[in-house]
């Protein structure tokens, strides 16, 4: 099991905003995950991948083929006290799932 987590390239966060947005995915996809795959998740490491998006277009690909096919996912969007708007999407994760499930919709992506 893995959570891949993919991160807006394009609108220039610094490292600790981009560092604090992917948490923020990550998290809120767990909590979109049932209890038996969080217990999983957790024996087995949480595993987590970051990954690049190219932009807010791709971010909400990413949200609405996990949702399709059933899989816990969490979108960002900053609430824009610090360097971004209000409402930018920055980050959405996937996952914990089965790691070919959630390669089928990041496998693609380039690493950050």
């Amino acid at each position: 099991m893995k959570q891949v987590i993919a991160a807006r390239t394009d609108i220039g966060m610094g490292q600790g905003k981009l560092a604090a947005q992917v948490a923020h995915a990550s998290l809120k996809a767990y909590e979109h995950t049932d209890d038996r795959a969080q217990r999983q998740w957790k024996q087995q490491g949480q595993k987590k991948v970051v990954v690049k998006a190219s932009g807010e277009r791709e971010l909400y690909q990413i949200a609405e083929e996990a949702k399709a096919k059933g899989l816990p996912s969490g979108l960002v969007e900053d609430a824009g006290h610090t360097q971004l708007e209000p409402g930018t999407p920055t980050a959405v994760a996937v996952g914990p799932a089965a790691d070919a499930d959630v390669d089928e919709i990041t496998g693609d992506l380039p690493l950050f």
